[in-house]
């Protein structure tokens, strides 16, 4: 059984083919491989979805013992441009397993953090699904059967967890594709909610205290007889004044945000935004197929590649106004506790720790320079 799924698949998909499936699409390389990084572990966060429904398991090791033994086959197909025959394949893996509803927000959520639109994002799905089918019914052990399917996927869980990113974790959060990952991959939405809630229920609270201060001082302040007018000007006045100093203090207004990660962040000629997304992406996939000191030393060039790719970034950084600043900000922090994650996994694994450290402190470094 593989010690990472995701990393297993990642393997498969090479720069060369990552660079065909793009042709095929029509769409440029580093997207694809920004949506290869975010479409493998949401299929396989979907798939645990699946498992965990009645007969989902069954399901699914049915579609397994069909791409059984043909993933050399399959790998085949893309090498050879066949991607049209393995795209319709992976058609009807998307709808048999998930639906159109699930399958239509799995491809929505990939192209959402790769910039695709959702028929590119959907297409690429397509050509995924065969290929993560046939490396679940190559890494089951020879266990097709349902509970074999569903203890594999099962222990996968933190693997897939950790490779999902967040931008997908928030658009996937209301579709209940992730509900069995478990509390590792539930939705930055859902905290926010939770946040947001609270700070309502404070917020009123905060003013029915304040208005029944009004209300009392009002009561204090009046002649005895409750018909007399000068209860109703003062109780008048203390609800202007609560209201006033609510929402009337025009030097204590929250300012808005200074930018947002939709800014333009082109600066000196170079897309700041779009280097800095394509070298996490790439990160991300070059961390999954890190596995023991070989596949370490493989991942060095790349990992050193994105190193010079960030150099550049750092270099015109001084450039960007505030607001952009604010949105690489933005779109750097939410990616970082999963890179974070992926760095120390990386480093745990026997041997790679004194082949990548230097070069992951120097990321790391730099990642966090320019989302500060």
């Amino acid at each position: 059984m593989a010690s990472n799924l995701v990393s297993y698949i990642a393997q498969m998909l090479t720069p060369d083919m990552i660079a065909r499936i793009a042709s095929a699409l029509g769409l440029d390389s580093s997207k694809v491989q920004s949506a290869v990084a975010a479409a493998v572990p949401a299929v396989l966060a979907g798939l645990t979805g699946v498992a965990a429904q009645p007969g989902g398991a069954q399901k699914i090791a049915d579609t397994a013992k069909q791409q059984s033994g043909s993933l050399d086959n399959l790998m085949g197909m893309l090498a050879g441009g066949d991607q049209a025959s393995l795209a319709q394949s992976g058609s009807q893996i998307i709808s048999s397993l998930f639906g159109a509803k699930d399958g239509s927000a799995l491809a929505t959520a990939v192209g959402g953090v790769s910039g695709m639109d959702q028929r590119a994002s959907g297409s690429l799905l397509a050509t995924l699904a065969p290929l993560v089918m046939g490396g679940l019914a190559q890494q089951s052990g020879g266990d097709l059967s349902a509970n074999g399917i569903a203890g594999l996927l099962a222990s996968q869980k933190d693997n897939i967890a950790a490779a999902l990113p967040s931008g997908v974790r928030d658009l996937l959060g209301g579709t209940g594709l992730l509900g069995s990952l478990g509390a590792s991959a539930q939705t930055a939405a859902a905290s926010a909610s939770q946040a947001a809630s609270q700070a309502a229920r404070s917020a009123a609270a905060t003013a029915s205290t304040v208005g029944g201060a009004g209300q009392r001082a009002a009561a204090a302040a009046a002649p005895a007889s409750s018909r007399n007018w000068l209860y109703w000007v003062i109780a008048a006045l203390v609800i202007a004044g609560v209201l006033f100093y609510l929402f009337g203090r025009p030097n204590e207004q929250v300012a808005p945000e200074a930018g947002t990660p939709e800014q333009s962040l082109t600066v000196g000629g170079l897309d700041v935004g779009q280097q800095v997304k394509d070298g996490m992406a790439s990160l991300q996939t070059t961390l999954t197929g890190v596995t023991d000191a070989a596949s370490a030393t493989a991942a060095l060039p790349k990992l050193e590649d994105v190193s010079s790719q960030l150099d550049k970034v750092s270099g015109v950084a001084g450039q960007l106004s505030a607001g952009q600043k604010a949105a690489l900000t933005a779109l750097i922090t939410p990616m970082m506790p999963t890179l974070n994650g992926l760095f120390d996994k990386v480093l745990a694994i026997p041997g790679v720790s004194d082949i990548l450290k230097p070069t992951i402190d120097a990321l790391k470094t730099k990642l966090t320079a320019l989302s500060t």
